[in-house]
């Protein structure tokens, strides 16, 4: 079979990923990478034997099956519209943009250039995800009553994530970096969101990014949905998503731990066997008329303005 290649634009920690994520799948190759940050390209593409580009346009020149954005949110639109032009796919890191308005002029972009779109969740394409919704059987589970999203951070940004932007009221903040991956997840469950009421908490300097959030929503289908993300505290980090049943409680800890509780019992971690598809073995397989789950740019539209409603003060 063809194999399917991919251009990278960023070589931040998460470009680094989608890297490796490449070379691990026989299926894809990748075409170059590119970076502004010129020391940092050079040290990947020596770390991995890959080549790199000068220019945007030269990356695009090479007419690649899909190009990766893994660049501050703020550089999608504009960076999406050029790869459109030249009728290339587009997967773009989270959360899709700036802001609604930027998602939309994607979306558009896109729907009139007629390329696929696809965003980068990596929780989606998890074993524990996997096994969550394995968890998920009605009989065991009972009434669904309640969802919540804990996350707490000791500090934000995190110690591997330092960079000029991530801390930022403009581009950074957990709200943006974090909230997207558990939003997409709840509207892969349970549809839709409503947002009721919330409540942000900003610093005294205005450059920088959000404290604190408070938040209550509900699905289309009526399940409250309580959000609560705090940073700055005296804990360890720790992110909870958590389904409430009536028969079992289901909590996905930490990106990557299942748990389960029934009435009486004390928490019991279950892990799963089995490994999905990567995120770049659905887009190859999109690309060759085969089954695949990608989250498009219209699904991404959706988590940000859940996104922008978090961050608005009213």
């Amino acid at each position: 079979m063809t194999k399917t290649s991919i251009a990278i634009i960023g070589t931040g920690i998460v470009g680094e990923r989608i890297i490796n994520q490449a070379i691990d799948n026989p299926n894809i190759e990748i075409a170059a990478i590119y970076d502004e940050n010129k020391e940092r390209l050079e040290e990947l593409a020596a770390k991995y034997h890959v080549s790199t580009v000068a220019s945007l346009q030269e990356l695009l020149q090479l007419k690649s099956d899909w190009v990766y954005i893994g660049t501050p949110p703020v550089s999608h639109a504009p960076l999406a519209q050029e790869i459109a032009k030249h009728g290339l796919h587009i997967l773009s890191e989270k959360p899709l943009a700036h802001d609604a308005t930027d998602g939309e002029l994607m979306v558009q972009t896109a729907q009139q250039a007629n390329v696929n779109t696809a965003m980068h969740f990596p929780l989606m394409y998890s074993p524990a995800v996997h096994q969550l919704k394995q968890e998920l059987n009605e009989e065991e589970m009972g009434a669904i009553t309640r969802i919540e999203l804990h996350t707490y951070f000791p500090e934000w940004p995190r110690k591997w994530q330092q960079n000029p932007w991530i801390a930022s009221r403009e581009q950074g903040g957990f709200i943006r970096e974090i909230f997207p991956h558990y939003f997409q997840l709840t509207h892969h469950l349970f549809g839709d969101l409503a947002i009721i009421a919330h409540e942000t908490t900003y610093p005294d300097d205005v450059t920088l990014c959000e404290t604190g959030v408070t938040a209550l929503a509900k699905t289309t289908s009526g399940i409250p949905v309580v959000i609560n993300g705090l940073s700055t505290i005296g804990q360890e980090e720790r992110i909870d998503f958590k389904i409430f049943g009536t028969k079992k409680v289901v909590t996905l800890r930490n990106w990557s731990q299942v748990w389960t509780s029934t009435p009486y019992e004390a928490e019991q971690e279950v892990i799963s066997a089995v490994v999905p598809h990567t995120l770049l073995q659905a887009c190859h397989e999109a690309l060759h008329n085969e089954d695949a789950f990608l989250v498009t740019f219209e699904e991404g539209l959706k988590v940000q303005r859940w996104i922008d409603e978090l961050l608005s003060k009213e």
